[in-house]
């Protein structure tokens, strides 16, 4: 069998962590006296990354040295909110074993900092289970740019018509598709009218096996 491989999007596709990121935002927002809603955290929030995030809730350009700090700030504040509830979505790290057991490569891609892959990666034992892990500091071009997915097959010597993205957000799905990939759109977050066209959807790993992954990529 040739080499195939599935990749993984982290926020609201191996944890749920959404809910935790609108609480620091809304707290980070609260101090910087910044006007938000639920309708725009849902349009403007999830799966995107923070420079976008920040410039659109700031109505402002924000980058350089002034994004790193704020971003610095808002991911503390997540990581403080979230560091003793780290869990994964339902059935998530059985999949992961069967797939690994069944001999597929597996990879992480997400648009979030190193520091919050880090934290669910250790909680988790990730680096155990990933044959490749790129977060935002990785890339030069975000979601939907295709390149954390690239990448990421280029990493672990697959061919992107060979790999499989599991995604949740509409910048996210069109990445992987961008990048000539199937992808099982994670109903976390969105549903399935708030996403680009996927392959196949699911609302947690119970819904999936290896033997859909094969035939995804049949």
């Amino acid at each position: 069998m040739k080499q195939q491989c599935v990749i993984f999007d982290m926020d609201g596709v191996i944890c749920h962590t959404n809910p935790h990121h609108a609480k620091a935002f809304q707290a980070f927002f609260d101090k910087y006296e910044i006007p938000h809603s639920a309708q725009e955290f849902e349009e403007h929030m999830y799966g995107k990354h923070n420079g976008y995030i920040m410039s659109h809730f700031f109505k402002r350009p924000i980058t350089g040295e002034e994004l790193i700090k704020l971003e610095d700030e808002k991911e503390g504040m997540f990581r403080e909110v979230y560091k003793d509830k780290v869990e994964t979505i339902p059935h998530y790290l059985d999949f992961l074993s069967e797939l690994r057991s069944r001999g597929f490569k597996t990879a992480v891609a997400t648009s979030a900092p190193r520091a919050n892959l880090d934290l669910i990666a250790n909680v988790l034992k990730l680096d155990e289970k990933m044959d490749s892990m790129l977060s935002s500091e990785d890339v030069k071009q975000h979601k939907p740019n295709p390149e954390v997915y690239l990448k990421s097959a280029e990493r672990v010597g697959v061919s992107p018509s060979d790999c499989v993205v599991f995604e949740d957000s509409f910048s996210g799905v069109t990445a992987g598709l961008n990048a000539g990939m199937k992808v099982v759109g994670v109903l976390s977050t969105h549903t399935k009218e708030q996403l680009p066209p996927c392959d196949f959807y699911i609302n947690d790993y119970s819904e999936v096996n290896v033997d859909k992954i094969i035939e995804l990529l049949g």
